[in-house]
């Protein structure tokens, strides 16, 4: 059964044609990135950086009004929209200060942009791809093989070491991203770096050898101390910081008593459905809050309540 991403989650409805097939070909690349329709997406460090026209930004630009530094950066093919080409391009962070004095460009970081709800979903989508892509190409200049340099190849899409030839492809992290429920209650922890009075769903890498079910059931009981039984996936989730795959899941409780990992979580506790429904409502009597909505927690929170 495919499991279709709800509206409003971040990232998740890329609607490119990636043309895997294209990418080597470069005298074909090479023409796309050269024709009138093509399209830029461009980034500096962590953030996308966008063109103003007067109140309106556009993530999208032309060859020909990229900023001039862009030109000197890794350049990414995405693929396709409609034949028109897509591509990503890296702006050299040192070029950040004369990026924002720039009064035609604006500097977002991806989460508030996914936040503002100007950007379309499918730049959304375009957009994790490519800055997946170029930190990869940006933590992988060398052979995992022999430690040499490597060259990119493919329209970014792989790396040649330039001794021993080894051919490096770009990885995506999958994380389980798990509300663990009983009943009418629900199972929401506390890590210390979520602003204050943030609950949220728990969450872990998928360990090598392991399917998403056995990780979902492992980081519950590892974190929490709670047995997990079955487990429903949900949805999931593009996450380009840096680039991991957020697998969304329910997992039904087999017992209910805590045994907090305090190494991992600040607090951990059972709420009531009335209980999250006054998070997400901002009426807690103690001030608590759950995630924004473009993100997969959230959506899997507002679902357990009966608001996704």
């Amino acid at each position: 059964m495919e499991v279709t991403p709800p509206p409003g989650l971040g990232f998740a409805h890329g609607a490119l044609d990636r043309s895997a097939h294209l990418r080597g070909k470069a005298d074909v690349i090479d023409a796309l990135r050269r024709a009138p329709d093509t399209r830029f997406y461009a980034f500096c460090g962590d953030n996308a950086v966008l063109k103003k026209t007067d109140e309106q930004t556009s993530p999208m630009f032309t060859l020909g009004d990229l900023p001039a530094k862009a030109h000197h950066g890794e350049v990414i093919f995405l693929g396709r929209d409609d034949e028109a080409g897509r591509f990503a391009v890296l702006i050299a962070p040192e070029q950040e200060e004369s990026l924002k004095a720039d009064a035609g460009l604006a500097l977002v970081g991806l989460r508030a942009l996914a936040l503002d709800g100007r950007t379309s979903a499918p730049d959304l989508g375009a957009i994790a791809q490519g800055k997946a892509m170029l930190h990869w190409h940006a933590t992988h200049r060398f052979c995992a093989k022999c430690g040499q340099p490597s060259d990119v190849a493919e329209a970014g899409w792989k790396r040649v070491c330039t001794a021993c030839a080894a051919e490096h492809f770009p990885r995506t992290d999958p994380v389980v991203i798990m509300l663990t429920v009983d009943g009418d209650r629900c199972l929401l922890g506390r890590s210390p770096r979520f602003p204050p009075g943030w609950f949220s769903t728990l969450a872990g890498f998928v360990e090598p050898g392991e399917t998403i079910e056995d990780a979902v059931r492992r980081e519950t009981f590892e974190e929490a101390g709670v047995v997990g039984g079955r487990v429903t996936i949900m949805a999931n989730q593009p996450w380009p910081f840096p680039a991991s795959l957020m697998i969304g899941a329910y997992v039904e409780a087999k017992s209910t008593a805590l045994a907090v990992d305090y190494d991992e979580l600040e607090d951990c506790r059972w709420f009531t459905r009335e209980e999250v429904k006054q998070m997400l409502a901002g009426t807690h009597p103690e001030g608590l809050g759950v995630p924004a909505k473009m993100s997969i927690a959230s959506h899997l929170i507002r679902h357990f309540v009966g608001e996704g």
